[in-house]
């Protein structure tokens, strides 16, 4: 019989846990690990709800699992010392539980990786523990190109965009991805499971002024909040100030769906926790200069649904990005993205330091990723 290895947090279980881990027994005899409460809290900045030990008394109790240990490890390999005590034939995530250092080390100890999709069990709704955290269906963003620029320190030097599409929260998408959780969590706050009903501008100026009171030192940029608020994919062109002068705002089903289509994120591995983007900073007139011209080659090969051409444009954007905040990759990250991106059009990070996601422009499916799902309205 083979062993089957799943490694997790499982806080709060619900219907969704249960149907990954009885898809996963369904390779052989089932050892599920879980994440100490020290080691939940160093990656996701929270403790579980529920301790360790109740966790592993759930779990172990579960018809389909042989066996529940709690990790001795930290970080996001912390179930290392396990794996190589129950020797497994068959290591199992879910699809937004991949990253490359899992796959990586299963291939090096020759143990058979599986990713299986996010599938409730029949009749019962898509269940994450954010979700139920929460219960909210307040979006995330993802800023295409031109990121950075909405920062006054870099615009001042030169005049730019940004392109931001918001995005449904389809998956439990990772905490400190880029993708504006912080900035969700204060919608969150204000707002508790949805946007109200309003204006969209002057709903994002009450998020950024609520983000960022005053007396804040590190102001977030208003992409994040514009980016969230606002539905389909928008440039905001700024010029010397936090907010834009002028928002161009795209809802055409075409080009959306297109967007959608071509557009796959990878899980990375969390950043390193003494990491920090704003040090070491290259920021000039030139360099600003060179993300936005890229970012308004992108805007164009959107508009002209051009693959080729908005995937050099994706990656000529975040090499700017890169250019001026080298601390938005380290050696280890940027193998990672070279290995990923090999045969692709276009690749960026969803934000800084890691622990966020590859996105990769693709005209091909591409295996274990995922795909997002562009909010075309107000989500009530």
């Amino acid at each position: 019989m083979n062993k089957v290895f799943v490694s997790g947090c499982f806080d709060l279980l619900h219907s969704g846990h249960i149907a990954f881990l009885e898809q996963a027994a369904t390779y052989g005899d089932l050892y599920v690990c879980i994440g100490s409460d020290h080691t939940v809290h160093d990656l996701k900045g929270r403790y579980p709800i529920i301790t360790q030990d109740e966790r592993r008394y759930m779990i172990q109790a579960l018809r389909c699992v042989k066996e529940c240990r709690i990790n001795k490890g930290s970080g996001i390999l912390d179930f290392d010392q396990e794996l190589l005590d129950i020797k497994p034939n068959i290591f199992v995530v879910n699809e937004d539980g991949n990253t490359p250092a899992k796959a990586a080390l299963c291939k090096s100890l020759h143990i058979d990786y599986k990713v299986l999709e996010r599938i409730p069990s029949e009749g019962l709704p898509v269940r994450s523990t954010t979700s139920l955290r929460t219960n909210s269906i307040i979006p995330f963003r993802i800023d295409l190109a031109g990121g950075w620029l909405d920062q006054p320190y870099v615009n001042n030097l030169y005049p730019g965009a940004v392109l931001t599409i918001s995005i449904e929260p389809t998956i439990e998408f990772n905490n400190r991805s880029g993708m504006s959780s912080s900035t969700r969590n204060k919608a969150i706050e204000l707002w508790k499971a949805q946007l109200p009903e309003g204006d969209n501008e002057q709903l994002a100026k009450i998020l950024f002024s609520y983000e960022n009171p005053p007396g804040t030192k590190n102001i977030a940029g208003s992409q994040d909040a514009l980016g969230i608020i606002m539905p389909g994919l928008n440039k905001l062109n700024y010029d010397g100030s936090y907010w834009p002068h002028t928002i161009e705002p795209i809802e055409d089903e075409e080009i959306l769906s297109w967007i959608e289509s071509h557009l796959h994120l990878i899980p990375l591995d969390p950043r390193n926790n003494e990491y920090d983007v704003l040090k070491n900073t290259n920021i000039s007139e030139l360099a600003a200069k060179a993300l936005a011209d890229a970012a308004e080659a992108c805007w164009r090969s959107i508009l002209q649904r051009d693959l080729v051409s908005f995937g050099k444009s994706f990656t000529a954007s975040f090499e700017a990005q890169v250019h001026m905040f080298p601390n938005m990759v380290d050696e280890s990250l940027m193998k990672s993205i070279k290995r990923l991106s090999t045969n692709t059009l276009g690749h960026k990070l969803s934000g800084a330091g890691g622990g966020g996601y590859l996105i990769l422009v693709s005209d091909t499916p591409i295996a274990n990723s995922i795909q997002i799902k562009i909010r075309r309205k107000n989500l009530i």
